[in-house]
């Protein structure tokens, strides 16, 4: 295994409150939520904030909208119970709730706060998880919010979109289930229940609470737990033409099939964020900032499924870890620093050269 040799430090961003988001676009910007209820964004080569957002409450998750002949295209932001879509290729540097062009009461009260907002690869439909357990889906054309009828009996923290399923989607809980759902017909299509992993040497670890998720393009789905574990389900993988054999496309999704998933302990803490970066391989990052890439070995029906690991690096200037988002040759991380104000390390495949910089807060 290498150890750190993959990625290096490029640059620092350092905000006055700890980033609680983050998100990004193909062309090249990075976008980042802080507790704040500010956001900021900025292109992944540089500090240099391009735009921001002030006025919000605390925010969860932000999805970006490629816009044809659009920049920077538009934001979904999830700040309270509230959903805010933002334009971001107006004039003004600095935005407020105000100029937001569109604005979803999605949570039932104050308290039923929204954590995670996905989009389609359509961006027609945004789906939403809530702290009530409940998952649900909006119709962005119509702005028509459907809510499932089954929900978690906690926390819903993550939801994700399934891909190459137009009505398929997957959210995991604190109550540590993974849901399927038919979200057209609002109706549960098989779920999976992680069950603790056995105490060693008598020390209780936590709840296997799940914390953060991911689906592969080819289906396949990794969720991060609070005691340190990875949960790959390989039963909704596609055919790859390689040695893992061929599977015919079935008539619904069965990436929660008990008999085709593996749960691995990864890490002594919790698992904040999990990120696919390509078909079998996928990134984990704790809550401390150890980040890990995985790749995934083998298949069920030939009983050696496995994961195996690439490197592992931890972060330098982040004492806790928030958030975590990778694209092409850069892997992005935000949270909070010793002082308490937000730190954000990006990071870059060491072949490339590298610059270290703090800028000045913005």
């Amino acid at each position: 295994m290498a150890d750190t040799d993959s990625y290096q430090l490029d640059h620092i961003i350092q905000t006055p409150a700890p980033i609680s988001s983050l998100s990004f676009s193909a062309s090249g910007y990075i976008f980042a939520g802080s507790d704040d209820g500010s956001l900021r964004v900025y292109h992944r080569t540089s500090p240099k904030v391009i735009k921001a957002i002030r006025g919000l409450n605390e925010i969860s998750s932000i999805a970006h909208v490629k816009i044809n002949g659009s920049e920077l295209g538009d934001i979904w932001v999830a700040s309270g119970r509230q959903a805010h879509c933002f334009s971001l290729d107006r004039d003004q540097l600095i935005l407020s709730p105000s100029d937001a062009s569109s604005v979803l009461e999605i949570g039932a009260d104050d308290e039923d706060v929204l954590n995670e907002l996905a989009l389609n690869h359509k961006n027609t439909q945004l789906a939403f998880s809530l702290d009530s357990g409940t998952v649900g889906v909006v119709d962005l054309s119509t702005k028509k919010i459907t809510r499932m009828r089954t929900s978690h009996q906690s926390i819903c923290g993550s939801v994700k979109f399934i891909p190459d399923r137009p009505s398929e989607l997957v959210s995991g809980g604190y109550d540590s289930a993974l849901l399927h759902f038919d979200f057209q017909q609002g109706s549960v299509l098989s779920r999976f229940d992680l069950s603790s992993a056995p105490p060693a040497s008598g020390v209780s670890m936590s709840p296997p609470f799940i914390l953060s998720m991911s689906i592969s393009p080819s289906g396949i789905i990794a969720a991060g737990t609070a005691d340190g574990r990875v949960w790959i389900g390989t039963g909704g993988e596609k055919s790859s033409g390689g040695s893992t054999g061929q599977k015919k496309k079935r008539r619904k999704w069965e990436g929660l099939k008990h008999d085709e998933g593996l749960a691995v302990d990864v890490a002594e803490g919790p698992v904040v964020a999990t990120v696919f970066i390509g078909p079998r391989s996928f990134l984990t990052c704790t809550l401390l900032g150890k980040v890990t890439q995985h790749e995934i070995c083998g298949s069920s029906e030939e009983n050696n499924l496995s994961l195996t690991t690439s490197w592992t690096k931890t972060v330098e200037h982040t004492v806790k870890v928030n958030a975590l988002i990778a694209v092409d040759e850069w892997i992005i991380i935000g949270g909070f620093g010793k002082d308490g104000k937000g730190v954000t390390e990006c990071w870059i495949k060491k072949s490339i050269d590298i610059r270290v910089e703090i800028p000045e807060k913005v």
